[in-house]
């Protein structure tokens, strides 16, 4: 039985195939249109799951759509009179946009793949969220905690999964949202919404929670961690493009101006920045504000979600726990659950935003609506497209590109842990591309974790980051403890997916300061010898060379740009870059190109 969900329309777009229970394949849209975040209708994320499903549109039983338009469209309408005048921009744009394909998902469907109507299924948005944790999970029974922006009314939810059910049993509707009040703070500090959240969380330690009773201010957090959202401090419910009030403005002062340069005291100004401003104290004092902004968000955020997963763990008597929805994606607070809650396991499948509904929507449509048995835990996020030797041999033969090809696997990692060894930045592109927002180990750049000014070097080369921004560090999962507080991290399915922020251990941090956050932190990810081979013999020879079995790794991209997916993409980025290296497949290419 083979089954295609979907989801797009917001942000993320997404598709992804599975075949009698199994996952074949998953991708976002932007790896192939290469508009990041692309939300359109998943062309080209479809058209590669079908390829690599080897099946027609007209094989399908079953296309699922992740959430249901109709009743979406009901909350935007009602919503939009409950604020009338004021919300007559969000009416009328609700209308221009929905009126369109937004609405009538099952006529594209029908139109794009040719799938009779009988065979076209809606779920629920946050159903989908659910079902793309429990059922991607190794667990027969778990408690259940979805939190994002919004769905169709909901922002978040609270269940259990046994078997093949689930049963959300709780819910949080809009306006009131944790994922949007995060957003009202990523706009405040000139970030895009639904973008720059992992800046602000970036940000955070380089400030100190100063303004938490002011943020608390904009929602009362009940004991079960229900909460509602003062709605005067925001504009998100009845305007196109501000998301606070001047009542927010007068509560934390002048938002942040977007695309100017942040640095503070302890983030250092970073040569790439160009030379110092003569006023450099004063913008640091000024940048330190939002530093605290964030950091005081950051930590109103963790608290609210601390609450809740108490609350869903007491309530379910369970202590296996599932999250999903983009809040999910807050690698810090979920450290802070895996250590502060009576939590004893957490599953978090790496697509968790938006994107993964398309897995969330199938495996509903499999398990819930056709009432399957689960056959399939998602032990890795490899879901992406291929390009094997002979499409890259292809590609440098009419590119004329010279390379040298290492049959031999061991040879060919040895010349990559030299490089590494001597500073140098090597992207590295192999097999599949990875499912969600996070690099590991299959389109990533890498380089010598244990140099302390690597942080810079690999910005000046390639990234032209924030300085607030930290890399992550990919380890051997059987190391993983020696350098990270991370009890028994083998178990730890987050970790795979550098979905937990942990402690660096202190006598560990002059051995990878790269890597390591300026709160002494860091999101490893762990790489087991049989889910990524390769990669794993890489970093094992790196720490045979090194002493320390650890690589810098960050996400294979230019500044604003998707992931690269292709060798072509992967070698512009390469050229366009200071890369040193680059490795596609088995063929290494150095710097200067003959």
């Amino acid at each position: 039985m083979n089954i295609l969900g979907i989801s797009c329309y917001f942000h993320d777009a997404a598709a992804a195939l599975l075949r009698d229970g199994v996952l074949v394949a998953a991708a976002e849209e932007e790896r192939f249109s290469r508009k990041k975040h692309d939300y359109e209708f998943p062309r080209h994320a479809i058209e590669f799951c079908l390829r690599a499903g080897a099946v027609e549109a007209g094989d399908l039983d079953y296309v699922v759509f992740f959430e249901k338009p109709f009743v979406k469209f009901e909350r935007l309408i009602l919503s939009s009179m409950q604020t009338f005048p004021r919300s007559h921009k969000v009416f009328r744009e609700s209308m221009i946009t929905w009126l369109g394909d937004k609405l009538w998902i099952k006529h594209l469907i029908q139109k794009r793949l040719g799938v009779p109507p009988a065979r076209i299924l809606f779920s629920e948005h946050h159903l989908s969220h659910a079902a793309s944790a429990f059922f991607c999970s190794p667990f027969d029974e778990a408690a259940i905690l979805t939190v994002d922006g919004v769905g169709e009314w909901t922002t978040a939810s609270l269940g259990v999964g046994r078997g093949g059910e689930i049963k959300l049993l709780k819910e949080i509707r809009f306006p009131h949202s944790l994922g949007l009040l995060y957003g009202a703070f990523t706009a405040f500090l000139g970030f895009e919404v639904n973008e720059g959240e992992y800046k602000v969380m970036g940000m955070a330690p380089f400030g100190t929670p100063r303004y938490q009773d002011e943020v608390s201010k904009l929602i009362r957090v009940g004991p079960d961690g229900g909460f509602e959202l003062d709605m005067d401090y925001f504009a998100f419910h009845c305007s196109t493009d501000r998301m606070f009030s001047q009542k927010f403005v007068d509560l934390f002062g002048t938002p942040r101006e977007p695309g100017v340069y942040f640095f503070t005291e302890a983030s250092g100004y970073p040569t790439y920045f160009g030379e110092k401003p003569g006023n450099y104290a004063e913008l640091a004092r000024q940048n330190q504000h939002y530093a605290d902004i964030a950091a005081s968000i950051q930590t109103v955020t963790e608290e609210v979600l601390l609450r809740m997963v108490r609350s869903v763990l007491a309530g379910t008597g369970l202590r296996r726990l599932c999250l999903a929805g983009g809040v999910a994606l807050n690698s810090v607070a979920n450290g802070r659950i895996l250590r502060e809650t009576p939590v004893e396991e957490i599953y978090i499948q790496p697509a968790a935003g938006d994107g993964g509904g398309a897995v969330g929507a199938a495996l509903y449509a499999y398990h819930m609506a056709l009432g399957k048995p689960r056959a399939f835990v998602m032990e890795h996020a490899a879901w992406g497209e291929a390009h094997d030797a002979g499409a890259i041999e292809t590609f440098l033969r009419r590119e004329g590109i010279r390379g040298l090809r290492c049959d031999d696997e061991a040879r060919l990692i040895e010349r990559v842990v030299e490089r590494l060894a001597e500073g140098k930045v090597v992207g590295w592109c192999q097999d599949r591309f990875e499912w969600g927002p996070r690099a590991l180990g299959h389109r990533s750049i890498l380089a010598d974790p244990r140099r302390p000014d690597m942080k810079d070097t690999v910005n000046v080369k390639i990234k032209f980051r924030e300085p607030f921004r930290p890399f992550a560090p990919s380890v051997l999962v059987e190391r993983a403890e020696e350098y990270f507080a991370l009890p028994e991290a083998a178990r730890h399915y987050p970790a795979r997916f550098m979905l937990y922020v942990v402690p660096v251990r202190p006598e560990r941090r002059e051995a990878v300061p790269a890597v390591t956050h300026v709160d002494g932190t860091a999101r490893p990810q762990t790489v087991r010898r049989d889910v990524n081979p390769r990669y794993y013999r890489l970093i094992e020879a790196f720490g045979q060379a090194t002493g320390v079995p650890v690589v810098l790794n960050t996400s294979f991209n230019l500044k604003g740009e998707p992931i690269v997916n292709t060798p072509g993409e992967a070698f512009r980025t390469f050229c366009q870059s200071g890369m040193d290296a680059l490795v596609l497949g088995d063929v290494l290419i150095e710097k200067p190109l003959t």
